[in-house]
């Protein structure tokens, strides 16, 4: 089963499949291993007369993009005409499939979730302090702050990460308070967290249109309305969700104006990590002038 990074991933992707197919049952030579894709096929309608067409006819028109087939064609995966099976068929392993987007795109990978739970190693600064803020939602806890700079941005830490354990004890249905307590009293030198990766929060990678344009607007951070037949509406971004990284890069506490300087100077391929509302709102409320000193920087891939 494949797996896209946005809808017109998927939609390249299928039209080469048929096109593959196609030239398949025309008795085209078969794909080289390690040849790319064709750009275009030889259509013979009638003795003498040829036409070439391009495999990717109308790509334009679906998504308003302006891609040529040398661009798709560098991100292209070597696509094999059907094989038939005999006995048992295994059931195959997910792959991304990215001819739009790039297998290697830098702000899908910095946005990436991991499933499963990390470990994280912080110290305390000169002051005793981790650099962090947590906030109790559900019986969970969760990270709410991270200062810039501080060892618990060098650690990686993100906001809405959820923490499991501190130093082997299990804190689930800890209060923000009592968690504060057992990182107060932790030794400076080292103090091990178990982490899961920001469960409240989702990524959608999407494709800037041809002006530049995102396709939906936000106010203070938070998705108002969608542009229709935009990338963002077809790739699922919705309203009442707040805008919390842009490929990767946290944007909580930001001014709208500096949020659109990041979706400026990001590439056409752009991925976005949001998370609802009201859970948002619950984690962040509390923040007040701490969120001009939160953690900005970018993530290392």
């Amino acid at each position: 089963m494949s797996l896209y990074p946005s809808l017109e991933d998927m939609v390249v992707d299928k039209m080469a499949q048929a096109q593959a197919t196609a030239s398949h049952q025309q008795h085209q030579p078969a794909i080289a291993a390690h040849a790319a894709p064709p750009a275009s096929v030889t259509v013979h309608q009638g003795p003498g007369i040829t036409v070439t067409q391009s495999i990717y006819p109308s790509l334009s028109d679906f998504m308003g993009l302006e891609l040529t087939d040398e661009v798709v064609r560098q991100h292209m995966a070597v696509v094999q005409p059907p094989r038939p099976q005999s006995g048992p068929v295994a059931v195959p392993s997910s792959q991304v499939v990215a001819p739009v987007t790039g297998s290697r795109e830098v702000g899908v990978m910095r946005s990436q979730i991991k499933q499963g739970v990390r470990e994280v190693t912080v110290c305390k600064d000169a002051k005793g302090k981790v650099g962090m803020a947590t906030k109790s939602i559900s019986k969970g806890v969760f990270v709410g702050f991270v200062y810039r700079g501080s060892p618990a941005a060098m650690a990686g830490l993100r906001f809405g990460d959820q923490i499991l354990q501190v130093n082997g004890e299990v804190i689930a249905g800890y209060s923000t308070d009592k968690v504060n307590k057992i990182i107060k009293k932790a030794a400076p030198e080292r103090i091990t967290l178990a982490v899961r990766d920001r469960p409240f929060e989702r990524t959608i990678t999407m494709q800037k249109g041809s002006a530049g344009n995102i396709g939906f607007a936000f106010k203070n951070g938070e998705i108002k309305q969608i542009v229709k037949d935009s990338s963002a509406a077809r790739n699922g971004i919705l309203i009442d969700h707040n805008l919390v990284e842009v490929n990767g890069q946290n944007c909580v506490g930001l001014k709208d104006k500096e949020i659109h300087e990041l979706f400026n100077a990001a590439p056409r391929t752009c991925t976005v990590t949001i998370m609802p509302v009201f859970v948002y709102q619950h984690m962040a409320k509390s923040l007040g002038d701490l969120r001009k000193y939160m953690d900005h920087s970018v993530p290392e891939v």
